[in-house]
């Protein structure tokens, strides 16, 4: 089983990405409204992979990345970032935050699953 949070501040896009990973039987999945949130959750609640949104009130997308590397538990995790911004620049930016990858934002949620597994692969 695949253990996946999905950070985001928007919460009908949250309620459609969880909708989506629920598709894959293969794959368990939390939400988390804030990157305060997601690290509250990843103290009890150690995940696979992070799907994370870049542009959030308080603790951003990269700033929560920052603590989760601070964090022994949670310093391995491969984290996917999550944007509206994805042009190739800022793409290049994000994954010299020691993102493992960006997802653009739509994304398409029936292949949101098989994405997730293809970054843990």
């Amino acid at each position: 089983m695949i253990r996946v949070l999905y950070v985001d501040d928007e919460p009908d896009i949250r309620e459609i990405a969880l909708l989506a990973l629920s598709l894959d039987p293969g794959v368990e999945s939390r939400g988390a409204a804030s990157g305060r949130e997601a690290l509250a959750i990843i103290d009890e609640w150690l995940p696979d992979l992070v799907l994370l949104d870049v542009m959030m009130p308080g603790l951003d997308g990269p700033s929560t990345l920052a603590r989760l590397r601070e964090n022994p538990a949670s310093m391995a995790v491969p984290v996917v970032f999550i944007t509206a911004r994805a042009q190739s620049q800022e793409i290049q930016n994000f994954t010299t935050l020691d993102a493992v990858g960006v997802i653009a934002k739509p994304f398409d949620p029936m292949t949101l699953a098989q994405q997730v597994r293809t970054f843990l692969a």
